[in-house]
């Protein structure tokens, strides 16, 4: 008994499956990459030997059209060939319904006509055109690429601009309504500070991103800011992220193990207010009583300014500036891999000009290699843009917390604070700060 296998793979849609899928022992397998010229061979050793069982994954892997599958299958069974289809429920030695076997025609055709279309979106990747739909807001259409939007993308840079500054999505939600009138939600608002394409970037249904494809709004290293304070605002509950005190969302009790919000108390006929932190939900009797927010304010400050240098001496790792330069230990070849990548998209001309490779296949290489430089270039985003021990120094000076309004101050807590727990004894109190790092 002879068994031999097809497999076809279409090179700009899939890989090359393993060749232990099949679960049989098989004599020989054909295999064929864009083109069939090995099912061709296929036919003719048949003619010269039958085999007596050809296994193939879908029946449309014979052809491109519903009537090149079909005479092949007629082929091979007027050889003898029992064809089985191992994903699909098809055997050729089993008698069909009419029925059934107009329904598997059919399931064929849609697949062939959705492969058809794959192939074009495949084709536009190769050529690193945009994908199909609306262009972003900030951009149009142009020949084969986005071009910028000059009446429309100062409001997309202004929106980053004031997300950068204060790190409030909200804040810049309601920041676009006020100046231009115009209204997003904060979804909306959260697509746009994530999406590649206003970094210079295209990215694909199957999530893969070609890097430097269009020009960009913003800039490479403002992109790595707005990654930043996207990860550490996802510590804190939505509102908290974006409330005007500085120490919203990091309080938390740790008698009642209850979150601290702020409140404000007012007198009647005064315009003066207090600030108190109390716990949202404590479960004690009596419950746990509000503490001025100002004092934790004050022994915040004082706290971060004793601490924090002495905390960042006390990481293990090495100088921040050190790592942007040569990435010796978290990425010993990053930068080498990324520029040996780029000589070799360098000679991908050379190599069609002197027949080493054919157009199509060069575009596959220069999209995988693109792609692979792409997520090279998000991985050394994700470092630290400075010398974290400096910046440390600065902070430590109280009258540098002083000098910022709340909005600043909330920017730079979140910077360094995890969290800050409120320890009472008795009627007092104090304080302990747990650090990001």
């Amino acid at each position: 008994m002879k068994i031999i296998v097809y497999i076809y793979t279409d090179p700009l849609l899939e890989t090359s499956p393993d060749e232990a899928i099949w679960g049989w022992e098989v004599d020989r397998i054909y295999q064929d990459f864009g083109k069939r010229n090995q099912l061709q061979q296929l036919f003719i050793d048949c003619q010269q030997e039958p085999a007596n069982y050809l296994l193939i994954r879908r029946l449309e892997e014979l052809g491109d059209k519903i009537g090149e599958v079909s005479d092949r299958i007629t082929q091979l069974e007027a050889m003898g060939i029992i064809v089985i289809a191992t994903e699909q429920a098809y055997t050729s030695a089993t008698a069909k319904p009419s029925i059934e076997l107009l329904d598997l025609l059919q399931e064929i055709q849609r697949e062939q006509r959705s492969r058809r279309i794959r192939q074009g979106h495949a084709r536009n990747r190769l050529e690193v055109s945009p994908p199909p739909g609306k262009a972003p807001y900030g951009y149009r259409r142009g020949k084969g690429k986005y071009i910028i939007d000059r009446s429309t993308s100062p409001v997309v840079k202004d929106f980053f601009d004031n997300f950068l500054l204060y790190g409030s999505l909200r804040g810049s939600v309601r920041y676009l309504a006020k100046k231009y009138n115009k209204k997003i939600s904060v979804t909306t608002g959260r697509r746009w500070l994530t999406n590649p394409v206003y970094r210079g970037d295209t990215a694909y249904q199957n999530s893969e991103i070609i890097s430097d494809t269009h020009a960009s709004i913003i800039s490479r290293e403002e992109a790595a800011q707005v990654d930043r304070l996207l990860r550490r605002n996802s510590r804190l509950a939505p509102r908290s992220a974006s409330a005007a005190h500085s120490l919203a969302g990091l309080v938390k009790c740790n008698q009642c193990q209850s979150p601290m919000t702020v409140t404000r108390v007012t007198q009647r006929y005064q315009h003066q207010e207090y600030l108190y932190l109390r716990c949202t939900d404590c479960p004690q009797s009596p419950k746990c009583r509000a503490i001025s927010y100002q004092e934790i304010l004050a022994k915040t400050i004082e706290t971060v300014c004793h601490e924090l240098p002495q905390a960042v001496a006390g990481i293990n790792f090495p100088h921040m500036d050190a790592i942007n330069n040569s990435l010796s230990d978290r990425m010993p070849t990053a930068i080498e891999v990324i520029a040996r990548q780029q000589e070799i998209l360098e000679q991908l001309p050379i190599l069609i000009e002197t027949g080493v490779l054919d157009t199509e296949t060069a575009k596959i290489r220069a999209y995988k290699l693109r792609t692979q430089i792409s997520q090279l270039q998000a991985k050394l985003a994700t470092l630290p843009p400075v010398n974290l021990r400096s910046v440390a120094q600065a902070v430590s000076i109280p009258q540098f917390w002083l000098d910022l309004s709340e909005v600043e101050r909330r920017f730079y807590f979140r910077e360094f604070i995890r969290q800050i727990d409120i320890i009472r004894q008795n009627n007092a109190w104090d304080l302990q700060i747990i650090f990001i790092f």
